[in-house]
């Protein structure tokens, strides 16, 4: 598989990490690489709305929803597990080509594409190399400052794979 050349000068010795947000598993097993970390179920990710002032009034009168949850199809659900600090994005492409086949053609645009839409939302930074990750990039995690409603355990998988590891920070 090719990048094109744009995307491969930008994008491929760089590493998609997943931000601080909380996230879990659900649902059947789809089709994916296997490899550690990579469970091919779907993902769901939770962050807390960030609402203005008459935004935050209504909520209060009417008890709205404090957060936001956001369901990922296969294929995203897919890359955000792949997007783990480890991986660059030129290994990501290969497993979601050899996972998605032509279902993902053209490969490197359309993940560039789904990557910059998580940027854009803060889920997704782009790293230049993987030790600048330093934060806990599991499932389950609740980052501080995230006030989310209580989690449902029986929907939502937040158990480590084999060989998944929580945190990047090492040990003093």
């Amino acid at each position: 598989m090719e990048l094109p050349s744009a995307i491969e000068n930008m994008l491929s010795s760089q590493f998609p990490t997943r931000l601080p947000v909380w996230w879990a598993r659900h649902g059947e097993v789809n089709s994916h690489p296997t490899i550690p970390g990579v469970s091919g179920r779907k993902i769901v990710i939770r962050y807390p709305k960030k609402f203005k002032r008459l935004e935050k009034l209504m909520q209060r009168i009417f008890k709205g929803p404090i957060e936001i949850r956001r369901p990922l199809d296969r294929m995203n659900s897919l890359l955000w597990e792949l997007c783990n600090g480890r991986r660059n994005f030129a290994e990501i492409c290969e497993y979601l080509d050899s996972t998605f086949h032509e279902d993902i053609a053209p490969v490197a645009e359309r993940t560039a594409t789904a990557l910059r839409q998580m940027q854009t939302l803060g889920l997704v930074i782009i790293l230049e190399k993987p030790d600048d990750c330093i934060w806990d990039v599991g499932p389950g995690i609740t980052p501080e400052g995230h006030n989310l409603e209580p989690e449902y355990p029986e929907i939502f998988d937040i158990l480590l794979l084999e060989n998944e590891k929580i945190s990047t920070i090492e040990e003093e």
